[in-house]
């Protein structure tokens, strides 16, 4: 069978190549330190989506850690003062971008 095959969802509206799925994966594997760090070029597609899940949830770990750490710092400082101000609109930031 050809590497360019297309590979049909079962509604039958996305269609991908094995060639789009072969460049998604290394977009992946550059993106996650993991692997990105190794020496190796030797890692197949099921350990990179297996650590892109790990990662997203370490992430996802690290903003709950840092909202909790902007909690407390909000909680120490007079609510009305600049740096109060600052600190909420970072936290109305982060809250967007886990949205996304």
């Amino acid at each position: 069978m050809s590497s360019r095959r297309s590979r049909q969802s079962t509604a039958g509206v996305s269609r991908i190549s094995d060639d789009q799925i072969i460049e998604l994966v290394s977009k992946l594997r550059q993106l996650l330190p993991e692997i990105r760090d190794r020496r190796s070029d030797k890692v197949s597609a099921s350990k990179v989506l297996q650590e892109t899940c790990n990662y997203i949830r370490s992430l996802h770990r690290e903003v709950d850690d840092l909202s909790e750490r902007l909690s407390q710092l909000l909680a120490t400082i007079d609510a009305d003062s600049a740096e109060a101000a600052i600190i909420r609109r970072q936290a109305r930031l982060t809250s967007l971008f886990m949205l996304m």
